[in-house]
């Protein structure tokens, strides 16, 4: 079966990290931006995470109608399906379209309608779930969360609930309010932990948040007990191996522990984080899964299978969609193409 045809699903997505820098410089010129700080020819420049955080801001700033959100869902979205993709959780920031005077509910309206463009026109599913951005601080979280489930009857593709942002700042322990209202309000939890800082950040995460999912958590494989523990609990990672090396979480593919959480019976996602920041895309990060990491496509149908089941998503979807790769599995593979 061609790579291609290999159904995807994706967990750990920013949207506005997801617009090309073709994309960007469309919107720059629409708004008249000057764009020299943060793009050079068809790439994104940035140092370090904090200069990578300021690129991605002043990105997210070239976004501020419900229009502009629509266009970048759909066309996201477009990209992703046609290398197989049947699903994709949006990460999406509230925060960013306030910061250009888009109020919180027409930035997820125009994300919405991009959304449901983008399955009419070739059947990809998708949700979003909501970030607090935690260097903005505990009582913005808060805020935030607060008013995601005040509001949540407006957003029927609004699922999840999420923390992402430098995990250098402040405690998980400062946040667990805002979780503790989006669990209340029936909503799927994951939080990033375990990138910039070491396995302390996901063991906190696991006790004091109690998320079924864990953004990145790749530090956890420098303590054993921990990574047993994952296995246990059977908390999937959306793991990011492409954003990992660019940040320099790892300095290679063969220092990445993605392989190893595997062997341990840690559920795993592959995902592209922010991929025009990273020179990756969803159907890199699976071709890199086989060819770097060894994974069969038995494995790579599991991962795609592990997404799905951890997907923020009602049962009549996860069913359908589990369906699909339950299909692919079943089929046999391709006949090589003779000469």
């Amino acid at each position: 079966m061609p790579k291609a045809e290999l159904p995807k699903a994706e967990l750990h997505c920013h949207i506005e990290g997801a617009a090309t820098p073709a994309l960007a410089l469309e919107q720059a010129r629409k708004y008249g931006v000057d764009t020299s700080r943060f793009i050079r020819g068809n790439a994104y420049m940035w140092e370090d995470f904090t200069s990578f955080i300021a690129a991605y801001d002043l990105v997210a700033g070239l976004f501020r109608t419900p229009e502009d959100y629509a266009r970048l869902a759909e066309t996201y979205l477009l990209e992703l399906a046609s290398f197989g993709t049947i699903y994709s959780e949006l990460f999406v920031s509230p925060d960013h379209g306030e910061a250009v005077g888009l109020p919180a509910d027409a930035y997820l309206e125009g994300l919405a309608a991009g959304m449901l463009a983008a399955r009419e026109k070739t059947g990809i599913e998708s949700r979003m779930t909501i970030i607090g951005e935690r260097h903005l601080g505990p009582e913005n979280v808060l805020r935030r969360a607060r008013e995601t489930a005040r509001h949540l009857h407006r957003h029927p593709l609004v699922t999840g609930f999420n923390m992402a942002g430098d995990e250098r700042m402040n405690r998980v322990a400062d946040y667990v309010p805002a979780f503790d209202i989006a669990r209340d309000a029936d909503l799927g939890l994951t939080i990033h932990a375990g990138e910039l800082t070491g396995p302390q950040s996901v063991a906190d995460a696991l006790d004091l948040v109690r998320p079924s999912r864990i953004g990145h958590g790749v530090r956890a494989a420098e303590d054993a007990d921990l990574v047993r523990r994952l296995a246990d609990l059977g908390t999937v990672l959306e793991v990011c191996p492409g954003s990992n090396i660019a940040l320099q979480v790892f300095p290679d593919y063969e220092s990445h522990p993605l392989t190893d959480f595997i062997e341990a019976g840690v559920r795993v996602t592959l995902n592209a984080d922010d991929p025009p920041f990273f020179h990756t895309t969803l159907a890199m990060e699976y071709e890199r899964a086989e060819t770097v990491f060894g994974l069969s496509r038995e494995r790579l149908l599991a991962t795609t299978r592990t997404a799905i089941e951890a997907a923020f998503v009602d049962e009549e979807t996860r069913a359908r969609l589990l369906g699909t790769v339950r299909r692919c599995a079943d089929e046999p593979l391709a006949a090589p193409r003779l000469p």
